[in-house]
């Protein structure tokens, strides 16, 4: 047993100090000089390409590396037209009356199924969006929603909220009613300069 007081002397424990673990080794950045052949090892070290020596990419050329993994490297690049508005404006009219020839030629006899129409909204925004793409609208994004709403006696409202450019983007919408079903059809087209 210890004894405390005033002449007892204390048995002070030296402080321990934690283990010494090895550093890890930090990752190169792809910034220093030889860094980016070794990250491209890292990246290839499964498959048969073997990298010998890579100068890093720090100007445009990319000429220089080799042809095996070139293509998965190389970006293309295309000038600047400067061009700020499109060569055939989006003509609205024609497309609406595109699009509901397609509802009337695709929905002439078909009843309300809904495991059916699933798959039949998915073919008609592709039909949709093939003819669209035939009056060659270049630089158009398309967006293509198709709805098929069953006929219970319910009201219902749709809203769409974009960012775009009122003097070069617009959208159409179509409608096809029959006793059992409305389909609702909505084509936006977007101008990406």
């Amino acid at each position: 047993m210890e004894k405390r007081g005033r002449g007892a002397k204390a048995l002070h424990a030296a402080p321990q100090q934690p283990p010494v673990t090895p550093r890890k080794e930090r990752r190169p950045s792809m910034f220093e000089k030889e860094a980016y052949a070794q990250i491209l090892r890292e990246r290839l070290r499964e498959s048969i390409h073997d990298v010998q020596y890579v100068e890093p990419p720090f100007d445009d050329s990319i000429a220089d590396l080799g042809k095996e993994w070139k293509s998965a490297l190389a970006k293309l690049k295309f000038a600047n037209s400067y061009r700020m508005e499109p060569l055939k404006k989006f003509q609205a009219h024609s497309v609406e009356t595109k699009v509901q020839q397609i509802l009337k030629e695709s929905l002439q006899d078909v009843k309300y199924d809904d495991k059916v129409f699933s798959h039949l909204s998915l073919e008609l925004a592709d039909r949709i969006l093939s003819s669209v793409k035939e009056f060659g609208y270049h630089r158009y994004k398309f967006i293509i929603k198709v709805l098929f709403i069953q006929k219970t006696g319910q009201a219902i409202n749709i809203a769409s909220r974009w960012i775009w450019d009122v003097a070069w983007d617009s959208w159409v919408s179509a409608k096809h009613e029959t006793e059992t079903y409305v389909v609702l059809v909505l084509v936006f087209a977007l101008y990406c300069e």
